[in-house]
């Protein structure tokens, strides 16, 4: 089996596949890239091949969507190609790790992936990341407990607060937040750089005083909360720093959780922004291509894994600017129809 760079994943049916760089089978292989900008891309994969997919928290919604679409690389491809998603710190790890060779296909922020091409932010220099396709959209969910005094986020200053996993695009977005309330996010508040998981057990025992999360809705960590702790948790308002937001990256949107997603009380305004699938600009044509088609081939079996995967349409599928398409992605959406 030809594998793509693939050295630590987990999780298609619940095994665990380690491929060090001693083992014959391991590690990144002779002939799983290759420069191939003129050649014809036919979609379909003829040698049995492994993609490693980087998802993010365990308890986020990136690890059930990337554990389904590996699980249904296989039915669309006649079996040729298989994926093995792993749980990761999210979108800024995911990136590195994928231009480092240790996965094939990464979730990103949208935000993340326009910092990584254009070499800011997080990134010291452009990186060289293309799109499969825009999915569904990440909803900036701000909860703090309710007897913590915390009406805003610039009411934040000296609370200890869960920024998200280091390297993650929630770790970005929280500290943007931050500095657009006035706070300077290394000073002002008491960062925890926490997941999902340990940050919403802070939470329920009183640790932590609030959290930022980037996720798609439901997020199952956050239901989990608002399930148990009721009213002793509510989402912030941040739909006032939205302006200070956008001149930062025009990828942030005016959105809302709708009081239906947690049970809340009220609908909560808030602040969303596109994830997209990225790879390596020279990963093969024709595995790009089949899996950009197996992600909207098996939309109905990604949303069975997390409803959030339901906002994944071509109608959007193509809106990646500035981050350039993979000519395999581009030829899968335009046999598919993409707008």
């Amino acid at each position: 089996m030809r594998r793509i760079n693939v050295r630590l994943a987990a999780g298609v049916g619940a095994l665990a596949l380690v491929a060090s760089g001693a083992a014959g089978c391991g590690g990144k292989q002779d002939g799983a890239t290759k420069d191939d900008a003129a050649s014809e891309i036919t979609c379909k994969v003829t040698d049995s091949t492994r993609v490693g997919i980087a998802t993010g928290n365990a308890t986020g919604v990136y690890y059930p969507v990337g554990n389904a679409l590996a699980g249904q690389l296989a039915a669309t491809t006649d079996g040729k190609l298989t994926g093995t998603a792993a749980e990761t710190g999210a979108s800024v790890q995911n990136i590195e790790q994928l231009v480092g060779g240790q996965y094939d296909v990464a979730f990103s922020l949208f935000d993340t992936a326009v910092n990584a091409v254009q070499g800011k932010g997080s990134f010291t220099s452009p990186q060289p990341v293309q799109a499969l396709a825009r999915i569904y959209d990440n909803y900036t969910q701000v909860v703090v407990r309710a007897d913590a005094g915390i009406g805003s986020v610039a009411d934040m200053k000296g609370k200890k607060i869960s920024t998200g996993s280091p390297k993650s695009g929630t770790e970005v977005i929280a500290n943007r937040l931050l500095t657009a309330a006035g706070l300077d996010p290394a000073k002002d508040v008491q960062a925890q750089r926490l997941d999902l998981a340990k940050t919403v057990e802070g939470v329920k025992d009183g640790s932590i005083d609030g959290f930022f999360w980037s996720g798609g809705v439901p997020t199952g960590g956050v239901t989990d909360l608002f399930t148990t702790a009721g009213d002793k948790v509510k989402f912030l308002d941040i739909a006032p720093l939205l302006p200070k937001m956008t001149e930062l990256n025009p990828a942030y949107q005016a959105g809302t959780i709708r009081a239906d997603v947690y049970k809340t009380a009220t609908d909560t305004p808030t602040i969303v922004v596109p994830n997209v699938l990225l790879v390596r600009k020279d990963l093969d044509a024709d595995v790009a291509c089949a899996v950009a088609r197996t992600v909207f081939d098996k939309k109905d079996a990604l949303a069975q894994a997390n409803p959030a995967a339901k906002g994944i349409s071509l109608d959007n599928a193509r809106k990646t600017d500035p981050v350039p398409l993979h000519r395999g992605a581009a030829k899968a959406l335009q046999d598919l129809g993409a707008s």
